[in-house]
């Protein structure tokens, strides 16, 4: 192994900064958060351009989509963080907070029910951004998904977000077809046609929202565009899916209002070092959502955010 220089004090230090050692080396991966895995053609030519002037010309991509340049030099660092911000772009990313949001192309997608780019946008605006320097007990991971599909699997983070197609069915408007084509498009098998009228069984329809305007007889005209919040999910050493509200959310206004009481809640009732799905599964999941779907905790807001909490770190797993 080389000889470093670089001491442990400054590796840290900058790694808060968004860059992590490369194995064996004084160089550094540069973290580039790109907000929801999306950037401009400018922004891909800047990063292109810095990883050739700083790093060792390679260009890698994480999980969380965030972009990764390696091969910087620690006393490059600084050059390459003023080279990349004349794009708008930054580093980031670690430490014990609210990290970087994941989302899936839902807006554009032939399937997406939300616009998942806009939603993700503004989660990371106001928690991304403005809690950056609130400190929580691990990290605090969000996916966006657009729709019952899951490619970013929103039900293994933190918290996640899945758009959603509430069928508005009129019962009147139902001819009872023998060939339904309700029941042929439904991808889980949940609609039905039992005597004579279709039926949707809510228990197992994950409101995809295919079977909006195919009855010919306009039973299922239109549907309520919703948002399912899942909680407590995690991805790692040990694995658990999150848990859904049993209310699906009807307004962007109440995702936003969810999410911030959920990282004010692990602020103030989580312990330093365990993840969110720990405090759920100690605090009780009826005890949690009863605080979330309520507005005591957002009522408590300043209180909860300057108390002198996780001033520790030290994340467990």
């Amino acid at each position: 192994m080389a000889n470093l220089t670089v001491s442990a004090a400054d590796e840290k230090r900058v790694k808060a900064l968004g860059f992590l050692r490369n194995k064996g080396t004084d160089n550094f991966s540069g973290r580039i958060i790109t907000v929801n895995g999306k950037i401009t053609a400018a922004q891909n030519k800047c990063i292109s351009e810095a990883a050739e002037l700083f790093g060792n010309g390679i260009v890698t991509f994480t999980s969380r989509l965030t972009v990764e340049v390696q091969g910087i030099p620690y006393d490059k660092i600084e050059d390459f963080r003023a080279y990349i911000a004349k794009e708008g772009l930054v580093t980031g990313g670690t430490g014990s907070k609210v990290r970087p949001v994941v989302s899936c192309k839902g807006t554009t997608c032939q399937y997406g029910l939300i616009d998942t780019f806009g939603i993700s946008e503004e989660i990371h605006e106001r928690f991304y951004n403005g809690y950056n320097d609130v400190k929580l007990p691990h990290k605090f991971k969000i996916g966006v998904g657009g729709c019952p599909n899951n490619c970013v699997k929103p039900d293994l983070n933190d918290l996640g977000v899945v758009g959603q197609m509430i069928p508005i069915f009129d019962e009147d408007y139902c001819n009872g077809c023998k060939k339904c084509p309700v029941e042929e498009t439904c991808p889980i098998d949940a609609a039905k046609v039992v005597d004579g009228v279709l039926n949707i069984d809510k228990d197992e329809c994950n409101n995809c929202g295919r079977c909006v305007g195919k009855c010919h007889f306009d039973a299922i005209e239109d549907g309520k565009v919703g948002y399912k919040i899942y909680i407590g999910g995690r991805w790692g050493k040990r694995v658990g899916r999150g848990i859904p509200l049993s209310k699906v959310l009807t307004s962007k206004d109440e995702v936003m209002e969810v999410i911030e009481k959920a990282i004010l809640l692990y602020r103030e009732q989580g312990k330093t070092g365990e993840r969110f799905a720990e405090t759920i599964e100690r605090l009780g999941f009826e005890n949690v959502e009863t605080q979330l779907l309520s507005n005591d905790i957002l009522d408590r807001k300043q209180e909860i955010l300057e108390a002198n909490l996780h001033v520790t770190g030290g994340a467990t797993c």
